[in-house]
């Protein structure tokens, strides 16, 4: 049986598609599940499964407003993802930079090469 307290990070919350989808559709408004599950072509309780993943890893909040539950969009925790991908962003940078200079110093030794054989 799985645990219901367990705690999701950022990372697995996200990991899902659909739960990415759920977080774009909250990014501008408080909605309900009813709402919600209207995009979506799974079950409610599918859907309110989805919720309270991201609800564990703390992307997602809910509030009781009547008979309603209306959920919204947290991002602070995605600050955890944009200072990860950062890091790689860097890398790719350094990367990219050393196989520019390496192509240069091949495109100037090849054009030094067909330069010496027209000499």
């Amino acid at each position: 049986m799985a645990d219901e307290s367990q705690k999701y990070d950022v990372f697995q919350a996200i990991a899902d598609p659909t739960r990415r989808k759920l977080l774009e559709l909250l990014a501008d408004k408080k909605l309900s599940i009813t709402i919600i599950s209207s995009h979506f072509t799974m079950s409610r309780t599918a859907v309110t499964k989805h919720l309270h993943v991201l609800e564990s890893a703390g992307l997602v909040t809910s509030q009781k407003v009547g008979r309603e539950k209306l959920f919204c969009l947290e991002a602070q925790p995605l600050q955890t993802l944009q200072s990860w991908l950062e890091f790689f962003d860097q890398f790719w940078d350094d990367k990219l930079s050393v196989l520019k200079k390496v192509i240069e110093n091949e495109k100037a030794e090849f054009v030094a090469v067909i330069k010496n054989k027209h000499d």
